[in-house]
């Protein structure tokens, strides 16, 4: 750890102990934004980078001062619980040599689970939640101009901190930047899937949304990437789908019935699809598209507990370094590989279920308050594109925490609404208390 990167985190750890709960996330998410992964410590088998280090502060700090999910669990929590319990069960199963076993499931988790009840400890209702999305959008400013000066001078200011190149990647003669993260996808991933959040407060809060929405289309053009721009089409579609929110039926049903059809008349699988898509030229979508095809193909591998060899899946795109894996850029699959479909149908499960609050929970505050109802559908959209993101992506550094935090937003606004019956969820009944509206 650098001297720089040591006074970030002790500033880092001392403001999330001493500032109001509200603003408890800034800190972490600041990480985030401004820290690599290679900054940290490394004690024997453990690697502990600075993200990791201010989680735990944040765990001490919930533990010490007594706060708690307001509500209790609501039926995303649960499931969440459920798939991080099936896969540390699943560690055991694995070898861990590289990327498996109970050591780095351990890891995973850790990072996975604390993100994600972090948040739902320090969001309690939508006017906090309306506070976090202004302080990512006012810390994403700094991201997206660093990346655009990494386009214009082909260095990148966050290699000071280790874990990624001063040169920026390049790709049929584009530059692309990744500011501090592991890969210009990824952040150019944050960017796009961060827009709806500040879209959703764009009716109270009109310069800070407008500002985050900039940072966020500055770092998808400045990535360079089809990925991100796909996701930020993801993000539009949903958001747009708020003049059709009563009648998600029809939208959600017409899409199953267009994949059908199409299953009937293409020659391979309709994911193929995305081989099609090059937006930013030299676009791998073939390469996810056959991912795809191969991970059923080889079903019988992986899905009770996953698998510790996915190379002879896909023999010409391994991981440099690597003599076990192919590259795996899909969230699901990445899960499926460590947990077997257990796991990964769990990860679907809690998509599709925060999904359905999201409707289900706008529609009750429509007739209330719009501007509400509206962020509400500003969470799912950002969801959406997530999911729709990780069947292209696999998120592997300090871009994960956006993608749990978005979920445990999602489940912290079940909780305001007055949650308590797992079965609400799946029954889809509306529920009669109104969301809590206190400490705005």
């Amino acid at each position: 750890m650098n001297p720089l990167a040591l006074l970030f985190f002790i500033a880092a750890a001392s403001a999330m102990w001493l500032v109001p709960r509200k603003f408890a996330p800034a800190p972490l998410m600041a990480c985030a934004c401004y820290m690599t992964l290679g900054q940290g410590i490394e004690i024997g088998p453990v690697s502990l980078p600075i993200m990791r280090m201010l989680m735990a502060v944040g765990l001490l700090r919930i533990l010490v001062k007594g706060e708690r999910i307001e509500g209790g669990l609501v039926l995303i929590d649960k499931i969440v619980l459920a798939m991080a319990g099936w896969l540390l069960f699943a560690s055991f199963f694995h070898d861990g040599m590289e990327s498996s076993g109970p050591v780095y499931i351990s890891g995973l988790l850790f990072n996975l689970l604390l993100m994600y009840f972090l948040t739902r400890v320090w969001t309690r209702n939508p006017g906090e939640l309306e506070d976090l999305i202004k302080i990512i959008a006012i810390l994403l400013v700094p991201v997206a101009i660093s990346m655009i000066a990494e386009k214009l001078t082909a260095r990148n200011a966050f290699s000071v901190f280790g874990g990624i190149n001063d040169t920026v990647l390049a790709r049929e003669g584009k530059l692309r930047a990744q500011g501090p993260f592991k890969h210009p996808i990824l952040a150019g991933t944050v960017g796009a899937t961060c827009i709806p959040l500040f879209a959703g407060i764009l009716p109270k809060y009109r310069s800070i949304a407008m500002v985050g929405i900039a940072s966020g289309m500055a770092m998808v053009l400045a990535s360079a990437s089809s990925g991100p721009v796909m996701s930020l089409a993801a993000s539009l579609f949903a958001l747009g789908c708020w003049k059709l929110r009563r009648h998600m039926r029809l939208v959600t049903g017409s899409a199953i019935a267009a994949y059908l059809v199409l299953m009937m008349v293409m020659n391979r699988p309709p994911y193929y699809l995305i081989a099609e898509i090059d937006i930013s030229g030299g676009s791998t979508g073939w390469h996810r598209a056959f991912l795809i095809e191969q991970t059923f193909k080889y079903l019988h591998e992986w899905w009770l507990f996953g698998t510790d060899v996915t190379r002879h899946w896909m023999p010409y795109q391994g991981i440099a370094n690597s003599e076990n894996h192919t590259d795996v850029t899909n969230y699901y699959i990445a899960f499926g590989i460590m947990g077997g479909l257990p796991a990964m149908l769990l990860l679907v499960l809690a998509l599709v279920v925060s999904l359905r609050r999201v409707i289900e929970l706008q529609a009750e505050r429509d007739a209330a308050s719009k501007d509400e109802a509206f962020m509400i559908w500003s969470f799912g959209a950002g969801m959406f594109a997530h999911a729709a993101t990780s069947i292209s992506v696999s998120y592997f550094d300090q871009s994960m925490l956006f993608f749990w935090l978005n979920l445990a937003v999602i489940s912290s606004v079940c909780a305001a609404a007055g949650e308590r019956v797992p079965e609400a969820c799946v029954a889809g009944g509306h529920l009669l208390p109104d969301m809590i509206t206190t400490n705005r």
